[in-house]
C-alpha cells in the first residue's frame, strides 16, 4: 500500500502515474516528473492519495515546479511551436509527401549548443529527406532528427475522439498495441464495413480486442442460432444472441413470438443440473 497522484504533460492527454514520495500535489498543480532527458513540467490532475496497489515500481516524483522550471517550460513550448512551423515551410519547398504530426524539442545547457529537435511525420512511403534535415538544422541552429511514425503511432501523438465518443485509447491509457483482426470483428457479428471496425488512424480498432474474450466465453456455452432449446416460456428455437446481455433471443413454437432468455436458462448442462438436484 502506498500513495499514487497522476500527471499529464498535455491537457486531456495520456496520465503518468507516480509516487509523490514527501510532496503531497493538489489538482492543478505544477509538478517535475523526471524523464531520460531530464525534469519535465506537467500538470497534476489526481491530486496525491493512499492506494491499496503496492507503488514501489512507480517513478517517483522528481519535486513541485517552481519560477525557473515554469519559465523554462514556456521556452521550450515555444521552440516547439517554432521548429513546427518551420518544419512545414520547408517541407512545402522541397515538396515532399511528408505531413508534420509533433514536435519535441529538449533544451541543453545555456551556450552549449546541444539542443535538439525532433520532428514527427507520416508519409504514404519512405521520404528521402536529408536535404530537409540540413535545412532545418539551419534554420533552427540545432540538432535535427526526423522519425517517421506509422498509422497507430500517429493517432496516439495527435489524440482525438473516437466513435464511442471518448478520448481515444492509444491516446489516454493504452501502453502496447496489441494484434487485432478481423476475425474478432465476424466473432462478436459485426458488420464487416470498414467504415464501422475503423479507428482514427485506419486501422481496426483496438476496443475489438477487449471483448473478443467476453464473445469467444459466451459462444463456449451458449446454444448456436438455429439450435432448438427449452427456455421457461416454452419450447423454440435460437435466433440471435445478445452477449453483453448474458442472454439468447428465441422464437417460441407456440405463437411464433420472440423471447429473451438468460444463457443459463436455455444452456443443456444448467437443464440438466437443475433437473437433477432441485426437488
Amino acid at each position: 500500500m502506498g500513495m499514487l497522484c497522476a500527471v499529464s504533460f498535455n491537457r486531456y492527454g495520456r496520465l503518468y502515474y507516480l509516487d509523490p514520495g514527501e510532496f503531497r500535489p493538489q489538482v492543478g498543480d505544477r509538478v517535475l516528473v523526471p524523464t531520460d532527458d531530464g525534469p519535465e513540467v506537467a500538470e497534476c490532475v489526481w491530486a496525491a492519495q493512499w492506494v491499496s496497489e503496492e507503488t514501489g515500481g512507480f517513478p517517483r516524483l522528481a519535486g513541485l515546479a517552481g519560477e525557473d522550471d515554469l519559465h523554462r517550460d514556456e521556452l521550450l513550448r515555444q521552440r516547439k511551436a517554432e521548429a513546427k512551423v518551420a518544419a512545414k515551410r520547408l517541407i512545402r519547398e522541397h515538396g515532399l509527401p511528408m505531413k508534420v504530426v509533433a514536435v519535441d524539442h529538449v533544451l541543453g545547457p545555456a551556450d552549449a549548443g546541444t539542443d535538439r529537435t525532433t520532428v514527427y511525420f507520416t508519409a504514404p512511403h519512405r521520404v528521402d529527406f536529408r536535404s530537409l534535415v540540413r535545412d532545418l538544422g539551419a534554420t533552427l541552429r540545432c540538432r535535427v532528427e526526423l522519425r517517421q511514425l506509422s498509422a497507430r503511432d500517429s493517432a496516439r501523438v495527435q489524440g482525438g475522439i473516437g466513435s464511442c465518443g471518448r478520448d481515444l485509447c492509444c491516446a489516454t491509457f493504452l501502453n502496447d498495441f496489441e494484434p487485432v483482426t478481423i476475425r474478432m470483428a465476424k466473432d462478436q457479428d459485426l458488420p464487416l464495413n470498414p467504415l464501422r471496425i475503423s479507428g482514427a488512424c485506419g486501422r481496426l480498432m483496438c476496443c475489438l480486442k477487449y471483448e473478443h474474450p467476453l464473445y469467444q466465453k459466451f459462444q463456449e456455452s451458449a446454444p448456436a442460432v438455429g439450435t432448438r432449446v427449452t427456455t421457461p416460456e416454452g419450447d423454440g428455437r435460437v435466433v440471435g444472441h445478445s452477449v453483453p446481455r448474458d442472454a439468447v433471443t428465441v422464437r417460441l413454437d407456440a405463437d411464433g413470438s420472440r423471447c429473451s432468455c438468460s444463457r443459463a436458462s436455455v444452456c443443456a448442462p444448467r437443464q440438466a443440473h437443475d433437473q437433477h438436484y432441485t426437488p
